[in-house]
């Protein structure tokens, strides 16, 4: 694929579809984490309390729990853009909701407010996910995935900043007022958004609808294969993962300040990986998803070297924009060549309920393996630790050969993505004669 047709994937209406659905999905994640501990901490609530308000989180890994019920279930709009509409709509009035609650007064109500804002940003993520899957072709998949991320990065740097600065001006409870307001951008993008075309039909049944997406996938993988995309799904990414978790106490032990290590970490570093996912996107549209995570693999392990030798020089302002370039601009490459990937391996079928399960898998790399990298960091030193997260990314790389061959564009297990698209008004018209 040459530049001009790269620049026509990204130009496609979905593509911009895709950015404000990112944006419509980031959107509420800091308003149960960041933003609500700002809150809390203003109105006196103490840290213990504030930090058992993490827990709210929860819905997010769970969400392949009832994930099938947005694939078994039409709403009047479309499959897809149905369940995300209904989410949305949800999701406003529960982070408008917000203003009436008291965190001096009604901690309970606020817990539930907050956990159901997180349940319904969840399934919304669930039913874009799938979306995103329906909607793109096997070469449009990188590039769909790094658009995305634009849009879902842009709603954290939004809702990271303006609250704060809007909470200087008005109440809390009006600020959530104001950010519930900026939901109506996701709405628009799902009624501008185009249908995915269905040329199949979605399970008849609830319980097909649980069983159906774990047949369908080791059919199509075969036990032994399917096996080890599990396996590689965990370790891919487990590199970047070992040095992110552990990135902020060695910056702030090597002597760097908080005031340096938020504007490099979350201003150069944010603005890296969103320039690395477009460059990531490009490029599995160009050489094809094998060979981009053949690419993107070796330099995300390879990337980690940059702490390493940080760690030998000390404190260095320039070195620390350089990591911080190399490192976040890496893990845009990454991520849009492991969406793409994961997104590959779901039948538009099922792609709700499978994209949540092999999400959810991808997690346990994230939120479980990394458990130990800070008892690892301070058994053997900032050095040797950085040089045992560039080995940790060895393993996935290793697996590669078993089902994403570099002589091949795509993995051998993976489902057939046409990407075809009817208008919203069609879908419409679908999904009531469905229901009649």
């Amino acid at each position: 694929m040459n530049g001009s047709s790269v620049t026509r994937v990204f130009g496609q209406r979905k593509m911009v579809a895709l950015l404000l659905l990112g944006f419509s999905s980031g959107l509420p994640l800091y308003l149960t984490s960041r933003t609500l501990q700002a809150w809390m901490t203003s109105e006196g609530v103490d840290l213990a309390t504030i930090g058992v308000f993490s827990l709210v989180a929860l819905p997010y890994s769970f969400k392949f729990i009832w994930a099938p019920l947005l694939d078994r279930y039409t709403p009047f709009l479309g499959r897809r853009r149905g369940w995300i509409l209904i989410t949305q709509i949800a999701l406003m009035l529960a982070i408008a909701a917000m203003a009436f609650r008291d965190p001096r007064t009604g901690l309970q109500l606020l817990a539930i407010n907050a956990i159901l804002i997180a349940l319904f940003s969840a399934t919304q993520d669930a039913a874009i996910d799938a979306y995103r899957t329906d909607v793109l072709r096997d070469r449009e998949l990188g590039a769909g995935a790094a658009i995305w991320v634009v849009g879902y990065r842009a709603a954290l740097i939004l809702t990271g900043a303006l609250a704060f600065i809007l909470a200087d001006y008005m109440p809390w409870p009006m600020v959530y007022v104001v950010l519930a307001l900026l939901m109506l951008i996701g709405v628009a993008a799902t009624f501008f958004a185009p249908e995915p075309r269905a040329h199949y039909e979605p399970p008849h049944t609830l319980a097909k609808a649980v069983v159906e997406p774990f047949r369908e996938f080791f059919q199509r993988a075969g036990v032994t294969q399917g096996a080890l995309v599990l396996l590689f799904i965990v370790l891919y990414k487990l590199s970047d993962y070992l040095a992110q978790a552990m990135a902020t106490p060695f910056l702030l032990q090597t002597g760097f300040s908080q005031t340096e290590v938020g504007a490099i970490q979350g201003g150069i570093g944010l603005a890296s990986t969103i320039i690395g996912a477009l460059a990531g996107g490009a490029l599995v549209a160009w050489i094809g998803i094998n060979r981009s995570l053949w690419v993107f693999g070796g330099l995300q392990a390879l990337s980690n070297l940059t702490y390493y030798f940080l760690s030998i020089i000390g404190q260095s302002t320039p070195f620390l924009i350089v990591t911080m370039v190399v490192e976040n601009f890496c893990t845009g490459l990454v991520t849009a060549g492991f969406v793409a990937f994961l997104m590959s391996m779901c039948s538009v079928q099922y792609s709700a309920t499978q994209y949540a399960l092999l999400s959810a898998v991808m997690a346990f790399s994230r939120d479980v393996l990394v458990a130990p990298s800070g008892a690892i960091a301070d058994a053997v030193g900032w050095p040797s630790f950085f040089l045992l997260t560039l080995a940790a990314g060895i393993p996935g790389l290793l697996l590669l050969p078993v089902f994403a061959p570099w002589h091949r564009d795509r993995p051998t297990v993976a489902a057939t993505h046409t990407g075809e698209t009817v208008e919203p008004r069609e879908a419409v018209a679908a999904a009531r004669t469905e229901v009649d």
